[in-house]
């Protein structure tokens, strides 16, 4: 199965979307002007660049512990650098649309005996614990963007609805069981997959286990939010850690809620906007819109194409072999 994914067209074909959506994101960049964001990285320098990327990395680092954690609970203990080149592989395809494309760990989880309805709780799990996360991120700074309090609001009571929903085991299993009497076919198998999904995530939902997914989630999204702090510093920019943080989560939040690729043009978007509301010039903003990224969705990307790459290269090994 990996054999199938990691050769071939299909491979090609991924590495060519990815490259013709940094293309566009270079499009972006030259639409904000070029000189600007080249004088940008410049004054960032870089020290500023390491720095940048290793809050980036202390994301990825403790949505990795979380992701273990979640694998755990649901009965799977695979060896940790395994599943860390699965995890990050994952990111190399973030910009396929509808989170899609990290939902490939899915098929090399399957070989380590993950079942697809597991799996895909972890992953549901994972990008829910983000949405409580980034939330809770923007609930810090909303009196920057009163418009948000509305958008914020609703976004919390759908969370509260899921949660609810997610700790009814009982009622979930009896759905189960009476779809997989009167449900025939494959749509009857669709359903069914669908429920053990919940049933599976809501085992990743209970106390303690909220609690901690919900705290690393926002020492993980703070950490890039610094980053982004420390970039509008560095350019000369006087706003606040408080409404930096606001900016860089809400901005997040538009791009997860949109279902665009990696929320390309909607954060960007949105966090360019909020910036200029800032009084930061639009130049200004831009440039620091396509640094941060660059260090944090762009950075991902690298680091998951590579990974990708390197499982390719050890299967065709062993086809060789």
């Amino acid at each position: 199965m990996n054999s199938t994914i990691l050769s071939g067209w299909r491979f090609r074909a991924l590495l060519l979307t990815v490259l013709l959506s940094a293309i566009g994101y270079l499009a972006f960049s030259l639409w904000g002007g070029w000189r600007e964001v080249l004088v940008a990285i410049a004054r960032v320098g870089f020290v500023g660049t390491i720095i940048a990327l290793t809050l980036s990395l202390i994301n990825y680092g403790l949505r990795f512990a979380r992701w273990q954690k979640f694998l755990a609970l649901l009965g799977h203990q695979i060896h940790s650098q395994e599943s860390l080149r699965i995890y990050i592989a994952g990111f190399g395809l973030t910009i396929l649309p509808g989170k899609a494309g990290e939902a490939i760990r899915s098929v090399f989880l399957k070989h380590h005996g993950v079942t697809y309805p597991e799996s895909l709780a972890a992953f549901f799990s994972e990008h829910f614990s983000n949405l409580i996360s980034m939330l809770l991120l923007v609930s810090i700074g909303l009196w920057v963007y009163p418009q948000a309090q509305v958008i914020v609001a609703i976004l919390a009571g759908l969370i509260l609805v899921v949660l609810v929903v997610l700790q009814q085991t009982r009622w979930l299993k009896m759905l189960e069981s009476f779809v997989q009497r009167r449900l025939p076919g494959r749509l009857g198998e669709l359903a069914v997959h669908s429920i053990e999904i919940v049933l599976h995530s809501g085992r990743c939902f209970r106390f303690p286990i909220l609690l901690f997914s919900i705290v690393l989630g926002l020492v993980a999204w703070g950490a890039e939010g610094v980053a982004f702090y420390y970039i509008m510093h560095t350019l000369g920019s006087d706003i606040s850690l408080q409404v930096a943080l606001f900016i860089y989560a809400f901005s997040m939040l538009v791009g997860a809620i949109s279902f665009l690729p990696g929320g390309l043009g909607g954060t960007e978007a949105t966090m360019v906007t909020l910036l200029m509301m800032n009084n930061v010039a639009q130049p200004q903003a831009v440039a620091a819109t396509v640094i941060i990224r660059l260090a944090t969705l762009w950075f991902a990307v690298a680091l998951g194409i590579f990974s990708l790459v390197m499982m390719e290269r050890k299967n065709r090994l062993i086809r060789l072999s």
